[in-house]
């Protein structure tokens, strides 16, 4: 099997907006699901009218779209499998995307000729597993992200003709490549049926607990009036510091490294589960997101057929920007070109929770997991518009967050690029305004060059 010189660049699409952008920026293909068949029953709009409208338009476009059905079963849905992926078959699209073994041996039955790419829910970690499925009939293999660049240049090695498809960007997941049980738990939301309410992004508090020595269970001790469990904290800290800190690299441990502390979760006032944990303790189980940029070229090295970019609950500018930048990566890899460190400037534009390689590349546990904060922070632009129309050289901009004359707005189009100062804007009736509020406020800017379909960020 000969592999493309330079991989394909895939995107996800949470609506035909989505997968219109992705494809305006430079991804070759798409991914979309059935919400009740792919792990996005939520946020989803991708019913048969919209997969079979994506894959006409991917098709005419000359692009790839790929269906998401990765759910892991349960006989109800096995039961309906086949009656409700008939027609999306009939759209014939490029591959589906599946990770139980039952669903795939269906498919294959009644359509021998599909293609099949094995999800990362099924978590391929090695090349026997991968020659497994091979012989099964699947055409591309979702590696794991739980593997390091030289376990995939192993995998590719051994297995010179399968597909090999790779993680790149986006969130990381606090299970096995998903295989998430703490949704379920609190709130009987699967997530492997595709309902997961990211349990391990909410906030937590922690209590101090005793150890029932007849039991080992965690008990809640009652605060003391006036105790101050932060500054107890930072005082064993301190304590650490002078008498054992400087030597923790010969295998001293800190105080509170045996303590047991019980977690609260905000929503859920009064439920407490025992947990260990060290000085860290509010987003425990909130890792960064993964941002593999810096690796791509290494990965087109490697022979990765293709790279993934997560996200298809994301925004329009994140399926935008991340196909813009992963393009220009990947373009100059190929073209021998070095790496760009202003894509990685130009990925601090997007919301996101901190960024690691993830196991790409070995790094201490605890670079991996964001300790400080739940929620996504923005470090250098933020999105606040979109381009509706352009005439006689203003831009009439649908607002999505607050921007103002003065602002630095940077015009995101596929064709480049570009800056400006704002030193104007009207509204819809031609009279000056100063503030263009938040969505949905139409306002009109003076704008030059290409503009049509442009999304606006204010520079930070």
């Amino acid at each position: 099997m000969t592999h493309p010189a330079s991989p394909e660049l895939l995107l996800p699409a949470g609506s035909l907006d989505k997968m219109r952008a992705a494809y305006d920026f430079g991804a070759d293909a798409v991914y979309a699901g059935q919400p009740r068949y792919s792990l996005r029953a939520r946020n989803n709009e991708f019913r048969l009218e919209q997969i079979a409208q994506g894959i006409a338009e991917a098709h005419a476009r000359g692009k790839k779209f790929f269906v998401t059905s990765n759910l892991i079963a349960h006989n109800d849905k096995v039961r309906t499998y086949l009656r409700d992926i008939e027609p999306v078959m009939e759209c014939k699209p490029d591959a589906l995307i599946m990770a139980d073994p039952g669903l795939i041996m269906m498919v294959k039955e009644k359509w021998p000729e599909a293609e099949v790419h094995l999800s990362v829910q099924a978590n391929t970690t090695n090349w026997a597993t991968v020659k497994f499925w091979q012989k099964v009939g699947v055409t591309r293999i979702i590696l794991s992200r739980e593997l390091s660049l030289d376990e995939i240049e192993k995998i590719r090695q051994e297995c010179p003709d399968m597909e090999l498809e790779v993680f790149v960007h986006g969130a990381l997941c606090i299970a096995y490549s998903g295989r998430c049980l703490l949704s379920g738990y609190f709130n009987r939301r699967d997530p492997n049926q595709g309902t997961c309410t990211n349990a391990c992004r909410w906030e937590y508090k922690t209590h101090n607990a005793a150890v029932d020595p007849n039991t080992g269970e965690a008990l809640a001790l009652p605060m003391e009036a006036g105790f101050d469990f932060g500054k107890a904290r930072e005082e064993a800290d301190a304590q650490f510091t002078a008498t054992e800190g400087s030597t923790c690299g010969s295998g001293q441990r800190h105080p509170k490294a045996d303590q047991v502390y019980l977690i609260e979760e905000m929503g859920r006032p009064g439920e407490l589960m025992p947990i260990m944990e060290d000085e860290h303790g509010t987003y425990i189980m909130n890792s960064k997101d993964l941002r593999a940029v810096e690796h791509v070229q290494r990965l087109v090295q490697i022979g990765v057929d293709s790279l993934k970019i997560e996200g298809r609950t994301k925004s329009l500018y994140y399926v935008a920007r991340t196909a813009q930048v992963y393009r220009r990566a990947i373009d100059d890899a190929v073209a021998g070109r070095p790496f760009d460190p202003t894509l990685i400037t130009e990925l601090e534009g997007l919301a996101n929770r901190g960024y690691t390689g993830g196991l790409l590349e070995r790094r201490p546990a605890q670079d991996y997991q964001n300790y400080e904060t739940g929620h996504s922070t923005l470090h250098r632009s933020h999105f606040v518009g979109e381009v509706r129309a352009v005439a006689d050289g203003w831009a009439e901009v649908e607002t999505k967050n607050r921007f103002a004359v003065g602002d630095t707005l940077e015009i995101i189009h596929p064709s480049g690029n570009r800056r400006m100062a704002l030193t104007t804007m009207h509204d819809l009736e031609g009279q000056p305004v100063t503030v263009a509020a938040g969505n949905p406020v139409r306002v009109r800017i003076p704008i030059e060059g290409p503009a049509e379909g442009a999304l606006i960020a204010r520079l930070l």
